[in-house]
């Protein structure tokens, strides 16, 4: 079922391996041109524009953008009891890893006189994005609302899009999410218009006051408003469509590897799936495996797509070295190892948003319950690029304190640099203070 790419007899750099490997096609540059005229329109009508996006995008015109506190608090009152307490211990698990993620203020003395602290500040404001399309995300509020509270931010509103089957109102899980956090601020809206509204506010009877960061994954929709939006507004990422890399030997359990490619599968027709061995016969294992549980599973036509596209793939190499330079060069979302001495093998992985260890750590684990995050880089972007953390929500500040005497010790060597960058008012700024120096 899933295509075959066979590496071996061959060490391919890594030019070469970003060129063959499989990777979903997102055009984001092509989606600007649909998203610019709705960012626009909400730039300058405000939430009717907002509305009449969701309206013909979402089939629904909510009574209300926001969400009123009552429609929030019946959300949680009727929560499933077993979903409630599902949630309940992804929110504590979440804060446990996250805690260790706040950031403490360091004051470097360089000089007698001189120091330089850095000091760690909150976003202001931040705008949470919670998809609502072919699944429902209450998973996303806990990854972006755990570590934006972390971090001290100050303000934090959540956006999702409105549900025709639920009054036109997010869904009442995501909702729910929202109150076991505490999230007062939700509205009900998605799509690019809600990236826009975030960034340019909205005024009159709904008033949104603009936030400073973006973060949340979406469609790529949302991607491209992202993209369009940067500069004013800060973001996380723009994210693709999910991806899963399994890196596995001879010793995996193809039932383990077949169902967590389809873990992924499901998501999305564009998601991607790419095993990696050694191993000839785990492969034909897998592939066997993955045509049953296909079969079987609720949204297989959906899976089936992802599986049979060009983003997905089984890759064939001749060592777990080279399978380790593959994985590199490929930057995957999600990492599993399935291997012998599955740590040490994950201890040599450069490149990817997380990696999941041993059979007994799924990727569907760190969607919902390991406690790390799950809104993490795509396409490649996890060579260059982390996750959502707490740091996401913090900006470093140098603040510089010298004294007079440390200012003279150092002043004549500031004033020679400006002289070489013919810059020579930088270094009157320090002869104005110290005019024997000039």
């Amino acid at each position: 079922m899933i295509p075959v790419l066979d590496l071996r007899g061959r060490a391919p750099g890594v030019r070469e391996l970003r060129a063959t490997l499989p990777r979903a096609e997102l055009d984001v540059e092509a989606a600007l041109a649909a998203v610019r005229p709705i960012c626009d329109d909400v730039a300058t009508r405000g939430a009717e524009a907002v509305l009449d996006a969701s309206e013909k995008f979402d089939g629904v015109r909510p009574d209300s953008l926001r969400v009123p506190r009552e429609v929030i608090a019946r959300a949680v009152e009727n929560l499933d009891p077993a979903v409630r307490a599902a949630l309940d211990e992804s929110i504590r698990r979440a804060r446990i890893v996250h805690a260790d993620q706040v950031r403490a203020d360091t004051s470097t003395t360089v000089s007698s006189g001189g120091t330089v602290t850095e000091r760690w500040v909150p976003v202001d404001r931040v705008g949470l994005y919670v998809p609502g399309g072919r699944a429902v995300y209450p998973s996303s509020v806990v990854m972006n609302v755990v570590p934006a509270l972390l971090a001290g931010v100050g303000s934090l509103a959540v956006a999702s899009p409105p549900q025709k089957d639920f009054g036109g109102w997010p869904h009442p899980t995501i909702l729910a999410a929202c109150a076991l956090l505490g999230v007062e601020e939700v509205w009900a809206m998605g799509g690019a218009q809600a990236v826009a509204a975030f960034a340019h506010g909205l005024e009159g009877v709904e008033e949104l006051e603009p936030v400073s960061l973006v973060t949340g994954p979406g469609n790529i929709w949302v991607a491209a408003a992202k993209r369009l939006l940067k500069g004013l507004i800060g973001i996380d990422a723009e994210a693709g469509p999910t991806e899963i890399a399994v890196l596995a030997d001879s010793q995996a359990d193809p039932e383990h590897v077949a169902a967590d490619l389809i873990s992924q599968a499901e998501h999305d027709p564009m998601a991607a799936a790419v095993l990696v061995t050694d191993s000839a016969e785990l492969a034909e294992a897998v592939q066997a495996a993955v045509i049953r549980r296909v079969a079987e599973t609720k949204h297989s036509e959906r899976v089936r797509e992802s599986l049979t596209g060009p983003q997905s793939a089984v890759v064939l190499v001749d060592s777990i070295d080279v399978g380790l330079d593959v994985v590199n060069a490929y930057a995957a979302e999600h990492l599993e190892i399935h291997t012998g001495d599955a740590a040490a093998v994950a201890a040599r992985v450069r490149n990817a948003g997380a990696v999941f260890v041993g059979t007994w750590s799924p990727v569907s684990l760190g969607d919902y319950c390991a406690g790390s995050n799950h809104v993490l880089p795509t396409g490649g972007c996890a060579a260059h690029s982390s996750g959502l953390s707490v740091q996401s929500f913090l900006r470093g500040i140098h603040v510089v304190e010298y004294s007079e005497a440390a200012l003279r010790d150092v002043g004549a060597h500031v004033v020679t640099l400006a002289r070489a960058e013919d810059l020579p008012a930088h270094g009157e700024a320090v002869t104005a203070r110290l005019p024997d120096l000039a």
